[in-house]
């Protein structure tokens, strides 16, 4: 693009901190016009201090979001605020009414259809009508067990299952992640947390939808488990420690089936200490595929990444909800060095 895409960063928590951080990093790519976040110790503060950063960018937070969006008027909205859609529903209508382009890391958002027809449906119809674009996306949801999955599947000419497996150390992550996937609780605490609904890994099922649909399978049945790993050891990390016989995260399944075949699975393995990091995707088919990358894919820098790479297409893109299988193939975006 001849000129840089003005961005409004709305949320400015660990993961939107880093993304404000890196919208920054990319002179000339991008240009930060606004930061909105309702928390008051943030708010009035220039945007780049509340990040973390040591420079001022003479951006101040605000609350108020319709006020920021229409004075300044960005090409897009980096949205980092919640897990959940229901919880995000009103800011993204603001944004939209207010003709601006989201990229969210709302994991819920990343294929919404079938956990939220209705809001998904409102929400196209308001983003067709100012034109403009939605998406949620990241590194999982957005990436590591749906868009990654889906481009293994480009050379088959057919293709009768996939697998795909991703294992996290999460004592390598942020501390909320930590928390997310119920590292240090008692396993009597973790079945409490689980039964809220609103605990682990948010997104796995509309991975698993968006790979069987785009693929072109119709679900008959969708079997989701999420269970404790236990951990065998005391483990440490920087922010807590997970006594052996406690929960050290989680170990979440879903399974999609055409009549009795199980056409897709997804396998997320997110604990302290976990051995062996590793996103895999196995394609039965012709021919077939198994990709691994070992190591892993590392969330917390991919996260944000998959979001700043996102905003140019998405400032491309047909108006409307959107999914990372509707635009163009996700790569790099100012970041050759």
């Amino acid at each position: 693009m001849s000129q840089p895409i003005r961005v409004v960063q709305f949320g400015i928590g660990p993961i939107g901190a880093s993304t404000l951080r890196t919208v920054l990093s990319k002179e000339g790519a991008f240009e930060l016009v606004g930061a909105i976040d309702v928390d008051p110790s943030k708010v009035g503060r220039d945007a780049a201090l509340v990040a973390g950063l040591e420079s001022a960018c003479g951006v101040n937070v605000s609350a108020d979001a319709e006020a920021t969006l229409a004075e300044t008027r960005p090409d897009v909205v980096m949205h980092t605020t919640s897990s959940f859609l229901d919880r995000m529903y009103d800011q993204l209508v603001v944004c939209a009414r207010a003709g601006c382009n989201v990229v969210s890391s709302t994991e819920e958002l990343s294929y919404p259809y079938h956990r939220h027809p209705r809001i998904s449906q409102e929400l196209d119809a308001v983003a067709r009508e100012n034109g403009v674009t939605l998406l949620g996306t990241g590194v999982n949801p957005g990436y590591a067990m749906d868009a990654l999955a889906l481009m293994a599947t480009g050379v088959c000419n057919t293709v009768k299952s996939i697998r795909v497996r991703r294992v996290v150390d999460a004592g390598k992550r942020r501390l909320p992640l930590q928390r997310k996937v119920g590292a240090g609780l008692t396993e009597q605490e973790f079945d409490a947390k689980k039964a809220t609904g609103t605990f682990g890994h948010i997104g796995l099922v509309e991975s698993l939808y968006m790979v069987a649909e785009k693929l072109g399978w119709t679900l008959d049945r969708v079997d989701e488990r999420l269970n404790p790993v236990i951990s065998s050891r005391e483990v440490e990390t920087p922010y807590l420690t997970v006594a052996a016989g406690d929960v050290a995260g989680i170990h979440h399944c879903a399974e999609g089936f055409v009549g009795d075949r199980q056409v897709v699975s997804l396998d997320l393995r997110m604990f302290v200490g976990a051995e062996e990091p590793v996103d895999a995707v196995t394609v039965v088919g012709d021919p077939p595929i198994d990709l691994a990358i070992r190591g892993g894919i590392f969330g917390d820098t991919a996260t944000v990444a998959a979001l700043v790479n996102a905003a140019p297409l998405v400032v491309e893109a047909r108006p409307g909800l959107v999914t990372v299988a509707d635009i163009p193939l996700p790569r790099a975006y100012a970041a050759i060095g």
